[in-house]
Formats: structure tokens, sequence, C-alpha cells
């Protein structure tokens, strides 16, 4: 894991802002990505590296995840007759 930064949280007009340590290599008015996790952390990323982090989790499954296929997907039957705006009333 790379270096610990400690920062605050701040109010900016009607919304909370953190400072980013200059350090950290981010530039004014760069895009980001934020995207908050389940256990409540968040993962920071540039837009400009969005292709690298997906490779990057693409590569973090486990050898032969898949090799067990699927499993069962149980689906209902579909009623294909009639319009789609009748069956959405």
């Amino acid at each position: 894991m790379g270096e610990e930064y400690r920062t605050r949280i701040f109010k900016s007009g009607n919304s909370v802002a953190v400072r980013l340590p200059r350090a950290l290599g981010f530039a004014e008015g760069e895009e980001v990505a934020l995207v908050e996790h389940e256990d409540g952390r968040f993962t920071l990323w540039r837009e400009s590296e969005a292709t690298e982090v997906l490779d990057g989790l693409y590569g973090a499954f486990s050898d032969g995840c898949m090799s067990a296929g699927r499993g069962d997907i149980d689906q209902d039957e579909r009623d294909w007759s009639g319009s789609p705006r009748d069956q959405a009333a």
C-alpha cells in the first residue's frame, strides 16, 4: 500500500469537499471518478485512467473463477403475445 495522507472535509457552498495533497499529482479541474463501496470506503481515480482501472479489475479475478460455469439461472416463462404497451399498464 502507498503512503498515507491525512486531510479534513470542509464546506464549499452547499457541498462538502476534501483537499488532496499536491504530492498526489492531481491538477486543478482534472476529472476524477469517485466510487463508494458497500463497506463505506471510497476509491478515487483519474477519468483518463479508467481503462487501466478496469483492466486491473479484470486481472483481480482468480484463475478458473468461472470454471464451474454460472450455475443454474431460473427464469419464468414469458408471455410474448400482445404489445409491450398492453403489459405496462
